[in-house]
C-alpha cells in the first residue's frame, strides 16, 4: 500500500486547502523526509496566494518541487526542514533543509536536501532559503569596508540582508521601513533603524526590498553620486514608475536587479547552488536571526492563516508552520 502525506494546496487565488497525497516509492538515491517545520515567505508566497504571478513569469517563478500551475490549483513553497527517515545511511536521522512546499512527508533525490549544521536549530533553519537570497544579493552588491549602506524594506529578505551586513567591518548600516515596529527587529539584528523620512543619505549602496514604488524612489534619493541600488523586490503583475529624470543621470546612479534563481556572476566560476545553500545554513548559527521568525501555527491551521498573512492581518516576517509527529 502506498504511503501518503498531507500537503497544502492553493485551490484558487485566495483559497487554500490541505489535501492527502500519495507518496511515490523512493528510488535508489532518494530520501524520505518527515517535515518538522516549514516557513511562509510572506512576500512571494502571498503574491502567489493572491494569484498575482504575471503570465509571463509562470515558468520563471516555479518552485523546485511545485505541482500544478499558476494561478491554481498549485502546491507552492520552498522553506521546509525535516528529518530523513529513509535514504543513504549518512543521511538517515539527520535534520535537512529542502526547497519543498508545505507537506508533512515527501520523497526527493538526496541531492535536493542540505544537512542542517548541528549548531543550527531546526526551528531557525526554515530561514535558509531567505538567507540564501541575502547571500546572493550581497554577492551582487559587493559592499566594501567603510561603505554607507541602507536597506529599504524591513521584510524577511531586507532583514536578512541587514543581518549579514551587520557583520561587515566598518560599515554604516541602517534598516529603513515605514513601520516603526521594525525598530525592535533592527536592534536585535545589531543595525540602525530609521523611518523613510529620517534615513541617512549619501549612501554608497542601497539594497531595496520593500516591493513598493515609494520605497524604490526613496532608495534612489538616499544614494551618493555614482551610488547603486540593488533591487530585490518582486512586484508580481504591478507596474512601477521611477523618477529617472531630475538628477538621476547627472549623479550617475545605478539600479541593478538581483534574483536568487541564478548565481551571482561574481561567484559562478567557483560555486554552485549547493555551496550557496550550505553557506546560508552556516550563517544561521547566529541566534540574532531568530528575530525574523515572528509567529508560528500548526500545519492544520494553514488554510485559515494564509489569507490573514496575505491581507496583512498577521504582520509577519517569516511565519513558521509546525508539523505534528
Amino acid at each position: 500500500m502506498k504511503k501518503s502525506a498531507r500537503a497544502f494546496w492553493l485551490s484558487s487565488p485566495g483559497h487554500g486547502e490541505i489535501r492527502r497525497v500519495d507518496l511515490p516509492e523512493p528510488a535508489e538515491g532518494d530520501v524520505v523526509v518527515r517535515a518538522l517545520y516549514s516557513g511562509v515567505s510572506r512576500g512571494t508566497e502571498t503574491l502567489v496566494f493572491r494569484g498575482q504571478v504575471p503570465a509571463s513569469q509562470h515558468t520563471v517563478m516555479r518552485a523546485p518541487f511545485q505541482e500544478g500551475d499558476f494561478p491554481g490549483p498549485v502546491k507552492y513553497g520552498y522553506l521546509n526542514v525535516g528529518v530523513v527517515e529513509e535514504g543513504p545511511e549518512d543521511l538517515v536521522g539527520r535534520t535537512v533543509f529542502c526547497l519543498y512546499p508545505h507537506q508533512s512527508r515527501y520523497v526527493v533525490p538526496a541531492g535536493a536536501v542540505t544537512r542542517v549544521p548541528d549548531n543550527v536549530p531546526a526551528e531557525r533553519a526554515v530561514l535558509a532559503g531567505t538567507v540564501e537570497t541575502a547571500v546572493n544579493a550581497l554577492w551582487d552588491a559587493a559592499p566594501l569596508i567603510g561603505d554607507r549602506i541602507a536597506v529599504v524594506g524591513g521584510g524577511m529578505v531586507g532583514c536578512s540582508v541587514a543581518a549579514l551586513l551587520a557583520r561587515f567591518p566598518g560599515v554604516r548600516v541602517q534598516l529603513v521601513d515605514a513601520d516603526p515596529a521594525r525598530a525592535g527587529i533592527a536592534d536585535a539584528l545589531g543595525v540602525g533603524f530609521a523611518l523613510p523620512e529620517d534615513a541617512l543619505g549619501e549612501c554608497d549602496l542601497v539594497v531595496h526590498a520593500s516591493a513598493t514604488e515609494q520605497g524604490l524612489t526613496r532608495a534612489l534619493e538616499l544614494l551618493a553620486p555614482e551610488g547603486t541600488v540593488v533591487e530585490l523586490s518582486w512586484y508580481g503583475d504591478r507596474r512601477v514608475a521611477l523618477p529617472l529624470g531630475e538628477a538621476f543621470h547627472s549623479r550617475r546612479l545605478t539600479v541593478r536587479s538581483s534574483q536568487v534563481g541564478t548565481l551571482s556572476p561574481s561567484r559562478r566560476a567557483g560555486r554552485g547552488h549547493a555551496d550557496r545553500m550550505a553557506l546560508a545554513l552556516e550563517l544561521l548559527a547566529d541566534p540574532a536571526l531568530d528575530a525574523l521568525i515572528t509567529g508560528e501555527s500548526a500545519f492544520e491551521e494553514l488554510p485559515e492563516v494564509m489569507p490573514r498573512l496575505a491581507s496583512g492581518e498577521i504582520p509577519a516576517l517569516c511565519h513558521r508552520i509546525r508539523y505534528a509527529e
